[in-house]
């Protein structure tokens, strides 16, 4: 059983029965499971939450270990904790991310649960997720929304607007099977999460744990947990609109296809249909009437949705060149067929067919002795002239660009 001066379980192999024995914590032993426990300035609940693991490790005769990975407390967090029989890991980076990184490139077990030190999850209910990872999940995550949310546990805009609103868009972006983006309580298979190679320090870590894990097709599950009030007289580090703004930009920097490419398809299609609608003549409706100055709108739609279409290959590219994200076999067929020769072709002709254009309405104005102009009918001419010049100019100087990119990749 466990003792405080020795730190000390004892434990039956969950896999193969076989005589207890014991086992000191952080001993050179191979370990089932680590409780990881990021921790700021937590002494008002660290000790329960390490007691209640503690327990559970015992209930359940589960060979593991508690690890605090504290990020630099000053109200005594850090002796609480070892005097409970956690092992202390001080992490001199500042950040959520970078304490869970340390605590975990220092657990021992095969599985490691992490988790908020606040009390606002039940560490003495963790055999769930044990159950799920040796069924061989990779990732097992909590839900709060399924297995129910204590009065006062969460933020009013928080449980009704900020979770289910960005939970959603995870879920869109990257189809992950996550109903809680934010929930602080998971377990995963050590292996398999250092082989994600996380980058992010701060709050975004745990975001970044689901997407990657999503996008590199782990094996991932959710379980119900319940989400109490936490135990802290003092106000939570989170911030409702910056830790929210936080999220969505990351969501949306992982994913250029939602932050550039179908935006950019939609204004390419959109400016092409008005400027096709509007070149024979003006187009009236109710008693509105759309011309050439709408068809400047278009053309900026063209040139800007071209631009968020390359910008979305860069930034895959680069991605992938960076390990930053898997490839993905659908987008990468595509860039298989956009090479530079093919670029160089396809912007030639726009920017020929815009030369071509150019020139006709030098021979329109010259037909005037190169006096004035009736707007109305020489813009029909240029707008579109110009905009297809542009644009090819920009696809041939995009193709290069992948191109460069496309040695990093390779």
């Amino acid at each position: 059983m466990y003792n405080k001066k020795e730190t000390v379980f004892k434990m039956v192999n969950p896999i193969q029965q076989g005589p207890e024995t014991p086992f000191k914590i952080g001993s050179e032993n191979h370990l089932e499971l680590s409780v990881v426990m990021p921790c700021l300035n937590e002494a008002e609940t660290v000790g329960t939450c390490v007691k209640k693991a503690r327990e559970f490790l015992e209930k359940n005769q589960i060979k593991g270990e508690i690890i605090v990975a504290d990020n630099g407390s000053t109200d005594g967090s850090q002796t609480i904790a070892q005097e409970e029989g956690a092992k202390l890991i001080h992490v001199q980076a500042r950040g959520y991310g970078a304490a869970l990184k340390e605590g975990i490139n220092a657990a021992q077990g095969k599985y490691v649960i992490m988790g908020d030190a606040d009390d606002s999850y039940d560490f003495s209910a963790l055999f769930p997720f044990v159950q799920k990872l040796r069924e061989g999940y990779e990732l097992v995550m909590g839900n709060r929304f399924k297995g129910g949310i204590q009065p006062g546990a969460m933020p009013f805009l928080h449980k009704y607007l900020g979770n289910p609103v960005l939970s959603s868009l995870g879920r869109l972006f990257f189809k992950s099977p996550a109903g809680d983006f934010y929930c602080g309580l998971r377990g995963f298979k050590k292996e398999a999460v250092q082989k994600l190679d996380l980058q992010v320090k701060g709050m975004e870590y745990a975001h970044e744990m689901v997407v990657k894990s999503t996008l590199h097709h782990l094996k991932i599950t959710e379980i119900p947990i319940i989400l109490s009030r936490d135990g802290r007289s003092r106000p939570s580090h989170l911030r409702t609109w910056r830790d929210g703004w936080r999220t969505l930009r990351f969501l949306l920097i992982y994913s250029p296809r939602w932050l550039f490419f179908y935006p950019g398809i939609f204004m390419i299609l959109l400016g092409t249909s008005v400027m096709l609608w509007l070149w024979p003549e003006p187009r009236t409706i109710g008693g509105v009437t759309f011309d050439i100055h709408t068809m400047l709108f278009a053309s900026a739609f063209i040139i800007l949705g071209l631009q968020a279409v390359a910008f979305a290959l860069f930034s895959k590219v680069f991605a992938w060149g960076t390990r930053l994200i898997p490839e993905d076999d659908r987008i990468t067929s595509l860039l298989n067929r956009i090479t530079l020769e093919r670029g160089i072709v396809l912007g030639g002709i726009l920017t020929l067919t815009g030369i071509a254009g150019s020139i006709y309405a030098v021979i329109v104005w010259g037909k005037t002795s190169f006096g004035p102009l009736v707007p109305f009918s020489m813009m029909r001419i240029t707008i579109p002239a110009l905009t297809a010049l542009v644009a090819g100019i920009q696809i041939i100087l995009f193709s290069f660009f992948l191109s460069v990119l496309g040695l990093i990749r390779k």
